[in-house]
């Protein structure tokens, strides 16, 4: 520990960050009261001091077990996380007037439950923090992970759409008023797999066998895996009724592929098999029906959402999404004020279309601000990947980052018109408990990643892990490749 005193950990920038996050959540509350109020009630500052004191333990808890990650990854979640409490809380507010009911407590209705959940999460990340002192721990249970990613990801498919179906989409478990969706967790359990697997294969995969326009391709014989996943995406898709999840899960597999071989060819070659598979399921929707249909009918409501026929659908129309987009058109640049809006013209503004009730409040630019967040997470955690000297952790810790980012894209795109609606719930915003708790252990394991990248090569805990091996440079982004 004396060691590690007498270097810069940068956790005191780490502090004052997250002082600063839950101050603008404050001021977020503040602004709600007055403006559902006409005045700022004495005890606006309570659930953002609440929500300080849960992040402020996990902030200890990364202060002693990971002092070199990077300082950045939990203020910068901790604000997200922050708002979107303040938000629920403020949609709860709202509520309870529209009803003549009394202004509920801080621990009730959906805002309470989503600071229980924030508890749970962080408790989730801190004992990952505690138990896991070595991210390549994890590689030694890789196939396992992939069996229970798979398991959990297939799960509400095969589930009567009585407990696993929601707005169209099975991908959830429901058992009485507890419902968990497991795809959230499956995802970390495949960033693992895939990781592990390409690590070991990679050599092979970077092979070539015909270059066309400047491209190289890889050998017949070795589009196997990226043909599987592309076969269980499209599962998802069908039977699972959902694009956005198929595109998670396919899109995670082939830009871990691509950094595992630097070879753009994969790119292509999983682009040309996602879009090709949806067009046909497309066609076979118009065409066939049946486990198609749905996609269908969510295409057709992409394609043209403000018309008669889509708006006035018996199953599945496009009310939801007209309205979200209403809802942003509403908000303009600067927007109407946080508790200055009508949130609740906008259905599922709780969970799926959280983005556009905000939008409606935080107008354009606010929106934009809260993207440069999402953005700057990710950054950092592409950072560590191209900063950790091992491959596991430089796959891992890119697909991560990676996975959280395209979800935001996915979300965003369905509700902007974009891409079709999805069933995906914004990281840290909405509200929900799968999606948050998952999404904080996506995090603890960038802290974890970040810190051994940080961490000064002589350091105890570095000396601890062993001896590395040299790196041999290759060219392109995250070069460095240590034999299995």
């Amino acid at each position: 520990m004396s060691r590690i005193r007498g270097l810069k950990t940068r956790r005191n920038a780490e502090l004052g960050l997250l002082v600063f996050a839950m101050l603008l959540v404050a001021a977020f509350g503040a602004t709600v009261e007055a403006n559902q109020f006409d005045e700022i009630r004495p005890n606006f500052w309570v659930p953002a001091g609440l929500i300080g004191i849960l992040f402020f333990g996990l902030h200890m808890v990364v202060r002693f077990t990971a002092p070199f990650a990077d300082p950045v990854l939990l203020p910068s979640v901790a604000l997200i996380n922050g708002i979107g409490v303040a938000f629920l809380r403020r949609l709860d507010l709202e509520n309870a007037i529209a009803n003549e009911r009394a202004i509920p407590g801080f621990f009730a209705e959906t805002s309470g439950r989503q600071l229980a959940w924030t508890l749970l999460s962080l408790i989730l990340a801190a004992v990952l923090l505690l138990l896991l002192r070595d991210h390549r721990v994890v590689s030694r249970y890789a196939y396992t992970l992939g069996l229970v990613g798979i398991v959990l990801m297939m799960i509400p498919a095969v589930l009567p759409a009585s407990i696993s179906e929601v707005n169209g989409a099975k991908l959830w478990i429901r058992i009485g008023s507890v419902s968990i969706q497991p795809g959230e967790f499956a995802k970390l359990a495949l960033v693992s797999f895939f990781a592990y697997y390409l690590v070991r294969k990679r050599e092979v995969l970077s092979l070539a066998s015909h270059r066309v326009l400047g491209v190289d391709f890889p050998r017949g014989r070795d589009l196997g895996p990226v043909l599987t996943v592309w076969l269980f995406s499209l599962l998802v898709l069908v039977f699972e009724k959902d694009l956005g999840t198929a595109l998670l899960y396919f899109g995670l597999f082939v830009v871990t592929l691509y950094v595992a071989t630097e070879r753009s060819s994969w790119l292509i070659i999983g682009l040309v098999l996602f879009f090709g598979g949806v067009y046909v399921a497309y066609l076979l929707g118009d065409v066939v029906g049946g486990p198609f249909a749905n996609f269908y009918d969510r295409a057709e409501i992409w394609l043209d959402p403000f018309s008669q026929k889509n708006y006035e659908r018996e199953s599945g129309n496009s009310y939801q999404l007209v309205q979200g987009l209403l809802g942003l058109g509403t908000g303009g640049l600067f927007g109407t004020g946080p508790g200055a809006g009508s949130p609740f013209k906008v259905p599922e503004v709780r969970t799926d279309f959280i983005f556009a009730g905000l939008g409606e409040e935080i107008g354009l630019f606010g929106l934009a601000a809260l993207l440069i967040i999402y953005l700057l997470i990710v950054e950092r955690g592409l950072h560590a990947a191209l900063a950790v000297r091992d491959s596991f952790g430089k796959l891992v810790a890119g697909g991560l980052a990676f996975t959280l980012g395209l979800q935001v894209f996915v979300i965003l795109g369905g509700i902007t018109g974009l891409i079709p609606l999805t069933g995906q719930t914004t990281p840290f915003l909405s509200a929900g408990g799968s999606s948050l708790m998952a999404n904080w252990l996506l995090i603890a394991m960038l802290l974890r990643i970040s810190d051994a990248a940080r961490r000064p090569a002589n350091t105890p805990a570095e000396r601890a892990s062993g001896p590395k091996k040299a790196p041999t440079q290759l060219h392109g982004a995250m070069t460095e490749v240590i034999k299995p």
